[in-house]
C-alpha cells in the first residue's frame, strides 16, 4: 500500500479481516466486538499510523468524554499506594461533575506509555491525558503535543511550554523534612526512594546531598517503590556496624515495612532510629509509633488536575503552568533527637 496514501477505515477492515463496522466499534471504543478483535484492529491502526480525519469527527462529534491515565506501576503493588487512590478518586471525583469518564491503564513502561497514548489518539479514545512522574528530558513532553493530545502533568517541574503541569515544590518539600531532621541533630540521613529516573527522586536526593554542608552525611537507596523492595534495602541499612540515625522513606507503605524491619531487629523507634515518609495516609497516624510524614490533599490533587485537564481540552492556546498546593510537615511519635 502506497505510504503517501492515507489509510481509511476500509483499508483496515481489509487487512484485519473485519467488516468497516467493527473497525468503527474499536476504534471508538464502542461495545459490538470481542477484545481479541478490538486489540487486532487497534493494532492494524497503529501500524499504519491511522488518524481519523476532520470531516469524520465532525459528523460524530470532535469529543470522546474521557480523560486518560496511564499508570507506570507494578500491577500488583498499585493499589497498596494511598497516593494514588486517593488521586484517582479526586480525578473521578471533578470529572463525573462534567460527565466525563476516566479511563485508567497499568503500565510496564515508558515505551508502553508512548504506546498507549498514540493509541488512545489515532482511535479518538481520549481528549487529554493526566501524566506523572516527570523525569529529565522526558520523551513523553515531547511526543504529547506532536501527536496532538492535550495533557496535564503533575510533577516536579514549573514547565514553560506544553503540556502544562500541576506544580509541586519537591525542593521545598524536601527540605521541609530533611531540614528538620538536621535540626533534630541527626548526622547520618538515609533515603530510600523509588526509581532514580524520576524528578522528584533526583531532587530529593540532592536535596540531602546538600546536607553535607551542615555537616550530616546523606545516603539514597534506590528501590521500586514497593514495600519488599524498602524491606530488604531497610535491613541493609539496619545490619551495618555504623547505622543511620534516620531514614527517609519516598511512600507511606515503604515507611510502614521499614518500621517493622527496626521492630523486629530490635532497633527502637524514635529512640535508636527516626523513620519519616514522603507520603502521609491514613494508616501512617495508626501504627505504633505513628509515622512522621509529609502530608498532602491528594484527593484535592486529583480534581485540581481534572479540572485543569478540561480547560487545557477547552483551550485553543497552551495554558502556563500551576502552583500545587504545598505539603505540610506532620510531626509524630517515630522521629525524635538521636541519642547521645
Amino acid at each position: 500500500m502506497s505510504q503517501a496514501k492515507r489509510i481509511t477505515i476500509a483499508d483496515i477492515a481489509r487487512l484485519a479481516g473485519v467488516s468497516p463496522g467493527a473497525v468503527s466499534f474499536a476504534l471508538n471504543g464502542r461495545p459490538g466486538v470481542s477484545e481479541q478483535t478490538r486489540q487486532r484492529i487497534l493494532a492494524v491502526a497503529e501500524e499504519h499510523q491511522w488518524q481519523p480525519s476532520s470531516a469524520a469527527r465532525a459528523l460524530v462529534g470532535s469529543r470522546a468524554g474521557v480523560v486518560g491515565f496511564a499508570v507506570n506501576r507494578p500491577a500488583r503493588t498499585l493499589g497498596t499506594e494511598a497516593f494514588f487512590t486517593d488521586l484517582i478518586a479526586g480525578v473521578q471525583s471533578a470529572l463525573a461533575q462534567h460527565g466525563v469518564a476516566l479511563q485508567l491503564v497499568v503500565v510496564s513502561s515508558i515505551e508502553e506509555e508512548m504506546a498507549t497514548y498514540r493509541r488512545w489518539r489515532s482511535a479518538n479514545q481520549v481528549d487529554g491525558v493526566i501524566v506523572i512522574d516527570p523525569r529529565d528530558d522526558d520523551p513523553r513532553l515531547a511526543l504529547l503535543p506532536s501527536l496532538p493530545l492535550p495533557a496535564v502533568v503533575i510533577g516536579s517541574s514549573d514547565s514553560a511550554g506544553d503540556p502544562p503541569a500541576i506544580w509541586l515544590d519537591d525542593e521545598a518539600a524536601a527540605h521541609a523534612l530533611f531540614d528538620y531532621l538536621a535540626a533534630l541533630g541527626h548526622r547520618e540521613i538515609a533515603y530510600v526512594s523509588g526509581p532514580a529516573e524520576f524528578q522528584h527522586t533526583r531532587i530529593r536526593a540532592d536535596v540531602l546531598s546538600a546536607l553535607a554542608a551542615r555537616g550530616a552525611a546523606g545516603e539514597t537507596l534506590v528501590t521500586d517503590f514497593s514495600p519488599a523492595a524498602a524491606t530488604a534495602a531497610t535491613r541493609t541499612l539496619l545490619s551495618r556496624a555504623a547505622r543511620p540515625s534516620a531514614i527517609v522513606y519516598d511512600n507511606d507503605v515503604m515507611a510502614i515495612a521499614g518500621l517493622r524491619v527496626a521492630q523486629e531487629m530490635g532497633v527502637a523507634v524514635p529512640q535508636a532510629l527516626s523513620v519519616a515518609s514522603f507520603d502521609d495516609s491514613v494508616v501512617t497516624g495508626l501504627v505504633h509509633p505513628s509515622i512522621t510524614c509529609l502530608t498532602r490533599d491528594t484527593f484535592a490533587l486529583g480534581e485540581q488536575a481534572a479540572a485543569f485537564l478540561l480547560e487545557r481540552i477547552g483551550s485553543a492556546d497552551p495554558l502556563p503552568s500551576r502552583r500545587g498546593t504545598a505539603p505540610a510537615l506532620t510531626i509524630r511519635e517515630s522521629t525524635a533527637a538521636p541519642s547521645r
